[in-house]
C-alpha cells in the first residue's frame, strides 16, 4: 500500500504516511480504496460476430459439425409499441419505476466519493467528515425500531387484512361483536413479534458493542494513550501488536524489525491464513524514534474510493420461504372468504343494503385467515432455536435469525469456503520418497538418525577426532555401505528442505521488559521453545518446522544468509546469492546458497510436479509416487539441486543483471537466464504434506450429498490447492473425473471452453475466479446451467464479491434454497446473500459468525443441523401452519352453515369469549404442542440423508396438502353443524354449546390423529385443554345463547351434564373425525411413507 500512496513533505526533508480510516472493521493492510482496480476482461471487438454464434446446449450440433462455432440466425425484428398499447402492455409498470426510482435517488442521493488528503498525526484537519469506524449489525434505531417492526408485519397480507377487520369494528354500522374480539389477538401477535425483535435487537447491539470496545494504541504528542476501535479517527497514528487484528485501512508507517519488514495476514480478504511479507514506508521506517513521527509534517493524497470489499456494515432482512409460501396461501384464503361473502349476498337476493351485508359477511367468515397463524409460527421458530441451542451434540451452536429455522430442511445448494471450514489451515509432514525408499510419520525417527549420522561424521572429520568417542553408538565406522548412502541421500534431501524456502524465524521479546519495543534484539529470547516461524505459506512453515523435528533447525534468516543448527549444537551458515520466488504461472521456486564454511555454491529448486518433471534428470518413479500421494490427499512438492562452479554462478550472475535491466521484455529475458540453470537438476525427494481436514468432514459431505445437497467449494485458494483439498475431503469422489476450466481472458476464448466443457459428462468442474468473471460477463445462463449440472463445483481465487455473485445467481436461476458457510470475514457478503448463513466461529474470528443466521463451531455440526433439526423445523412448522388453517376453516364453515340455515342473515354464531377462547386456551397448547412432534429418531434421520430429499420437493406444504385441509375442514364443519342442527332439534336453544362443545373435542382429536410420535407434554396439553373448556361452562353461560342479543337464550347447566347431550356430541364428533382415521389407517397400510418403514 505504501508504494501506491505518495507521501507529501511539507517542511522536512523526511516523509511520513498517515494512517486513514474506513467503516469496515476488519481489514488487513493493502491496497486502500483508492487503488486501480481495473476490471479483469475488457470488451473484445470480437463480441459483436459472437452474437451470432451461440453455444452449442445438445449433442446433435457437434455431431454435426466439427467445428465449435455454429453459426445460427437470430431474430432481431420486433415491432415497436406505441401509445396507449404501450402504456397497457407494461409501460405503466415503466413508469411507476421510474418515478419511484427517481424519488428514491433524490431522497437518498449518495455523497460524491472525492479524493481525500490525509494528516499525519492530526485527524483535526481533515477537509470531510468521516463515517465511525464502527461495525453495526442493528437492523434499527431507537427512532426505527417501532416504524421497521410494524412495516415488517404489516406488508404480510395476513397481518395487514387483520388490522383493516379491526379497524372496521370502530364503524357501527359495521360492528358485529366486541372490540376485544379482533384487537386482543392482534395486540397479542404484535406484541410477541415486538418483544422477539427487541431481545434479538439488543443481542445484536451487545455483540456490535463487544467488537467496537476493542482496545488499541493510539500513538499521540504525549504518548501512548488506549482508545476504542470505534474511536479511531481518520489520521491516527495507532500501534498494532502483534496477534492483534488490524482495526481499519492504514498505511504501514513503522516496525520494530530494523529491515521495516511484517508478516501480515489476509484472512479478513481472501480467506488465507498465511503470512505475506508487507515493508513500511523507507522515510518513516528510518526515523530514530515513535515520537519523531510528530517532528515532521506530511500528508497522505489518496485517490478517491473505489469499490470497497473490505466493508461489512449493514444487515439483511431475511424471511423464509415457508413464510412466503404461507402468505400466498392466506391469500388464496382471502379469496375464498370473498367469494363465499358473495355467495351469501348473491342468495339473499341483493335484499336491502347488500353492500353492508357483504362487508358484514367478510367480517363473520374472516376466521378463515387465521390471526394466530403468525404468533404461533413466530413462537415455533422460537423453539427450534431454543432445542438447537440446547442440543448437546451441537455444542456452542447458536441461532442469531430466530425467523428462518425451517429454511435449514429444504436446502439444495451448499457454498462453502475451503481454509478454515472444511480444512484447520494447520499443514503437517506425512511423507518423504527418495525414489527406493519412503519414510511416513511411523518412520521419522530413522531420518532423524540419518541425520544425526551424516552431521557427526562431518563434524567428526572436521575435528579431527574419532566420531566413535562422542557417540560411539552412532559411529559411522561400522555401517555398511548401502546403509551410507541411503543415508547421504536424506541427509541431502532434508538440508535442500530446510534452505529452499523463504520462511523466517520470529522470537518473542523477553517478558518484563519495558519501554520501547523498536529494535530490541537484545532483549530477545533465542530459544528453542521461543520460537515462531512466518512466511508467505503454510506449506513452507510445516516443511521448516518438519527439517527441526529431524534435527537441523532454521534459527535465524535475514535478506542475505540464514543459518541452521545441527543435531550437535553447529551453526551452519548459508550466504544468499539469489532468491526465485514462487509464482503461480512457474509453479515454482529457487534459491542459489553458498556454504561459508565450504565455499560450495548450490542451487536448489521445489515446485509441482507438472512443472519439476522436466527439469529433473530422468527417473521412473516420480510421476506414479506423485499420483499416489494425490489420491491420498497430499500435497506434493518435487525437491531437486544443482551445484555450480564459481565461473558458472559468476556467468549467471552477469546475465541475470543484466536481463533485469533490460527494458523490453524484461520479464521474458528474466526467465530465460533462470531456465538455464534449470536444466539436468538432480532430483532430491518429493514431499508430502497434508491439509488436516476438519474432524469428520469427509463423512459430513457424503451425507449431505445422499441428502441431494449439491456442494459448491468457493476459495480465494491457488487452483491446485482447491483441486488438492476437494480429493481429500471426498467433495469430488475417487471415480469422477475433474474438468480444469483453461484460465480465458475474453469471449471468444470463454466461447470455446465452454463449448469443450459441455461435451463432458459428470464430472466435477474447477474454474478459477478471472476465467468465471469473464464468463458470467458474456455466458452467465450457459456457465449456470452447466455448472449446476455437475456433481460438485470447486471455484477458486474467488474474491468476496465473487462469491456473494455465485449465490445470487444460483438463487435466480435455479429458484432453489441455498446455504453458505464461511468462517472468515471474506466470506460474510457470501453468507448475507445465501437464504440461509451458517458462520463458523473459528480462528480466523468471529466476523462470519456475527454477521450469520447460524452460528456453529465445527463443519460437522451441518450435519445434524440439516438433517434433524433443519427437518424437524420444517416439517413441523409446515403442519402447524396447515392446522391452525384447518382450525379457522372449520369455524367458518359452521358459520356459513349457520348463517344459510337462518335464512342467510349476517348474525354471528359465536360471540365475544368463544371466539377468543377458541383459538388460544381451549386450543392453544395441543396445537402448538406439534413443535414436538418427531416422525422418526435424530439416530434414524442421520442415518438415513435420503428422507431429507424428499423435503427439498416442498410436498409437506403445497397447494395439494392445502386443499386436502380445505375439504377436511369443510367435511368437518358441515358433520358439527348439521349434526348439532339435526340432533337438537327438541333443544334448538342449546344449539351454540351442543356445537361448539364438539367443536372442541373435535379438534383436540385432530391433533391426536397429526401427531406421529407422542410426547409427555402434549398429553398435558391435550388434558389441559379439555379441563379448560369443561371449567369455563360454569362461567360463560352468558356466550353460549343462539344470536345472545336477538334471541336472548342461555346455557342450560342441568341439560349438558345428561346422558343425552353426553352421547349426541360424542356422535357427531365420532361422525367427523372417524373416517378420517380410517383413512390415516388404510394409507399407512397401502401406501406407508419413507419415514414410516424406518421406524417400524
Amino acid at each position: 500500500m505504501a508504494d501506491q500512496i505518495p507521501l507529501y513533505p511539507v517542511r522536512s526533508a523526511a516523509a511520513a504516511a498517515a494512517s486513514h480510516r474506513r467503516a469496515a472493521y476488519y481489514s488487513a493492510a493493502g491496497p486502500g480504496p483508492g487503488a486501480d482496480r481495473r476490471g479483469r476482461c475488457q470488451l473484445e471487438d470480437e463480441s459483436a460476430h459472437l452474437d451470432e454464434m451461440p453455444l452449442m446446449m445438445s449433442e446433435e450440433g457437434f455431431e454435426n459439425d466439427e467445428s465449435d462455432y455454429h453459426t445460427l440466425p437470430r431474430a432481431r425484428i420486433t415491432r415497436r409499441k406505441r401509445g396507449l398499447e404501450w402504456f397497457v402492455c407494461g409501460g405503466w409498470k415503466f413508469l411507476c419505476t421510474s418515478c419511484c426510482d427517481w424519488l428514491i435517488n433524490v431522497c437518498q442521493r449518495k455523497k460524491e466519493l472525492k479524493p481525500r488528503t490525509v494528516w499525519l498525526g492530526c485527524p483535526e484537519k481533515c477537509e470531510e467528515k468521516h463515517p465511525r469506524n464502527a461495525i453495526k449489525n442493528q437492523k434499527y434505531n431507537v427512532f426505527t425500531f417501532i416504524p421497521g417492526v410494524l412495516y415488517e408485519q404489516f406488508k404480510f397480507f395476513l397481518n395487514l387484512y387483520f388490522l383493516v377487520v379491526s379497524c372496521s369494528q370502530f364503524v357501527p354500522a359495521l360492528k358485529i361483536g366486541y372490540l376485544y374480539t379482533y384487537w386482543a389477538p392482534l395486540g397479542f401477535v404484535l406484541a410477541v413479534t415486538i418483544a422477539r425483535e427487541a431481545i434479538d435487537e439488543f443481542r445484536r447491539f451487545q455483540r456490535d458493542k463487544e467488537m467496537n470496545s476493542q482496545l488499541y494504541s493510539k500513538l499521540t504528542v504525549r504518548g501512548k494513550v488506549q482508545v476504542k476501535s470505534s474511536d479511531i479517527q481518520v489520521g491516527d497514528l495507532i500501534i498494532v501488536e502483534k496477534n492483534q487484528r488490524i482495526p481499519s485501512d492504514m498505511v504501514f508507517l513503522r516496525t520494530s524489525e530494523k529491515a521495516g519488514s511484517c508478516f501480515i495476514r489476509t484472512d479478513q480478504l481472501d480467506g488465507e491464513t498465511d503470512w505475506k511479507l508487507k515493508v513500511a514506508v523507507s522515510c518513516t521506517q528510518r526515523l530514530p524514534a515513535l515520537g519523531d513521527l510528530f517532528s515532521i509534517s506530511a500528508y497522505v493524497y489518496a485517490q478517491k474510493p473505489q469499490l470497497d470489499i473490505h466493508s461489512f456494515e449493514g444487515t439483511f432482512t431475511r424471511v423464509g420461504l415457508l413464510d412466503l409460501e404461507l402468505n400466498q396461501l392466506t391469500k388464496a384464503l382471502f379469496l375464498a372468504l370473498v367469494v363465499l361473502s358473495v355467495v351469501m349476498v348473491t342468495l339473499q337476493g341483493f335484499a336491502g343494503p347488500w353492500y353492508r351485508n357483504l362487508f358484514r359477511f367478510l367480517l363473520l367468515f374472516s376466521y378463515i385467515i387465521p390471526i394466530s397463524l403468525r404468533v404461533n409460527l413466530d413462537m415455533g421458530k422460537a423453539a427450534y432455536g431454543w432445542m438447537i441451542m440446547k442440543d448437546e451434540n451441537i455444542p456452542g451452536t447458536v441461532v442469531r435469525t430466530s425467523t428462518i429455522p425451517e429454511e435449514l430442511g429444504r436446502l439444495v445448494y451448499l457454498l462453502t469456503d475451503k481454509t478454515g471450514t472444511l480444512t484447520q489451515n494447520e499443514m503437517v509432514f506425512k511423507r518423504l520418497h527418495l525414489g527406493t525408499v519412503s519414510y511416513g510419520t511411523d518412520t521419522m525417527d530413522e531420518i532423524q538418525s540419518h541425520v544425526f549420522n551424516s552431521y557427526l561424521q562431518v563434524h567428526s572429520q572436521a575435528s579431527g577426532h574419532n566420531p566413535s568417542s562422542a557417540a560411539p553408538r552412532r559411529s559411522q565406522s561400522s555401517t555398511p555401505k548401502v546403509k551410507k548412502s541411503v543415508s547421504s541421500r536424506v541427509h541431502e534431501a532434508v538440508k535442500a528442505i530446510a534452505l529452499c524456502h523463504n520462511v523466517t524465524p520470529v522470537y518473542e521479546a523477553r517478558a518484563g521488559v519495558t519501554g520501547e519495543t523498536e529494535f530490541a534484539e537484545a532483549d530477545q529470547d533465542f530459544s528453542d521453545e521461543n520460537r515462531t516461524y512466518q512466511a508467505s505459506s503454510p506449506d513452507e512453515v510445516a516443511l521448516v518446522r518438519w527439517t527441526e523435528s529431524v534435527g537441523l533447525t532454521l534459527v535465524s534468516r535475514d535478506l542475505a544468509s540464514m543459518q541452521l543448527k545441527t543435531p550437535s549444537g553447529q551453526v551452519l551458515t548459508y550466504c544468499i546469492l539469489q532468491m526465485f520466488p514462487f509464482t503461480s504461472e512457474s509453479k515454482r521456486m529457487g534459491i542459489i546458497v553458498r556454504d561459508e564454511s565450504t565455499a560450495e555454491i548450490t542451487f536448489y529448486m521445489k515446485g509441482a510436479d507438472v512443472a519439476m518433471s522436466t527439469i529433473v534428470q530422468y527417473n521412473d518413479w516420480l510421476e506414479e509416487e506423485c499420483g499416489n500421494m494425490a489420491r491420498e490427499g497430499l500435497r506434493t512438492l518435487v525437491v531437486a539441486k544443482r551445484a555450480l562452479t564459481e565461473e558458472q554462478y559468476q556467468d549467471f550472475e552477469s546475465r541475470y543483471s543484466q536481463a533485469k535491466l533490460s527494458i523490453h521484455d524484461r520479464t521474458l529475458k528474466v526467465a530465460a537466464v533462470v531456465e538455464s540453470l534449470e536444466r539436468e537438476m538432480e532430483l532430491l525427494c518429493l514431499t508430502g504434506v497434508e491439509d488436516q481436514l476438519q474432524a469428520d468432514v469427509r463423512p459430513t459431505l457424503e451425507m449431505l450429498r445422499n441428502a441431494g445437497i449439491k456442494i459448491w467449494m468457493l476459495t480465494g485458494d491457488k487452483l491446485e490447492t482447491a483441486t488438492c483439498i476437494a480429493k481429500s475431503s471426498h467433495l469430488v469422489s475417487r471415480t469422477q473425473d475433474i474438468h480444469i476450466f483453461r484460465p480465458v481472458t475474453n469471449r471468444g476464448e470463454a466461447h470455446l471452453e465452454l463449448n469443450a466443457f459441455r461435451r463432458k459428462h459428470d464430472c466435477a468442474l474447477v474454474i478459477s475466479g478471472n476465467s468465471l468473471e469473464v464468463c458470467l460477463r458474456y455466458y452467465e445462463h450457459e456457465l449456470v446451467e452447466l455448472a449446476c449440472q455437475c456433481p460438485a463445483v470447486v471455484c477458486c481465487r474467488c474474491s468476496p464479491t465473487q462469491k456473494a455473485h455465485i449465490v445470487t445467481l444460483l438463487r435466480q436461476h435455479t429458484k432453489k434454497r441455498t446455504c453458505a458457510i464461511g468462517d472468515g470475514g471474506n466470506d460474510v457478503s457470501m453468507i448475507q446473500a445465501a437464504d440461509c448463513g451458517i458462520g463458523i466461529e473459528g480462528k480466523e474470528g468471529k466476523q462470519a459468525s456475527l454477521a450469520a443466521d447460524f452460528s456453529i463451531t465445527q463443519f460437522r455440526h451441518i450435519g445434524r443441523l440439516l438433517m434433524v433439526h433443519g427437518r424437524n423445523s420444517y416439517k413441523r412448522s409446515a403442519a402447524l401452519g396447515q392446522f391452525v388453517m384447518h382450525r379457522g376453516l372449520i369455524i367458518s364453515t359452521m358459520q356459513a352453515v349457520f348463517s344459510a340455515v337462518f335464512y342467510f342473515a349476517s348474525v354471528p354464531l359465536y360471540q365475544g369469549f368463544l371466539m377468543v377462547g377458541y383459538a388460544t386456551i381451549y386450543t392453544m397448547f395441543p396445537v402448538f404442542s406439534l413443535v414436538l412432534d418427531q416422525d422418526v429418531k435424530p439416530e434414524m434421520a442421520i442415518l438415513y440423508p435420503e428422507l431429507y430429499k424428499d423435503l427439498t420437493k416442498g410436498r409437506s406444504l403445497s397447494f395439494k396438502t392445502f386443499l386436502i385441509w380445505v375439504l377436511i375442514s369443510i367435511y368437518q364443519g358441515g358433520i358439527l353443524m348439521y349434526g348439532a342442527l339435526v340432533l337438537f332439534e327438541a333443544e334448538f336453544v342449546h344449539v351454540v354449546a351442543i356445537s361448539f362443545t364438539a367443536l372442541i373435542l373435535t379438534e383436540l382429536l385432530m391433533v391426536a390423529l397429526t401427531i406421529r410420535t407422542w410426547h409427555w407434554l402434549m398429553v398435558v396439553a391435550e388434558f389441559l385443554s379439555l379441563g379448560c373448556y369443561v371449567a369455563s361452562l360454569a362461567f360463560l353461560n352468558e356466550y353460549f345463547g343462539i344470536g345472545r342479543v336477538s334471541f336472548g337464550a342461555f346455557l342450560d347447566v342441568a341439560f349438558i351434564t345428561t346422558v343425552t347431550f353426553l352421547w349426541k356430541v360424542s356422535a357427531i364428533t365420532v361422525v367427523s373425525c372417524l373416517p378420517l382415521y380410517v383413512l390415516k389407517y388404510l394409507k399407512r397400510k397401502l401406501s406407508p411413507p419413507s419415514y414410516s418403514k424406518l421406524s417400524s
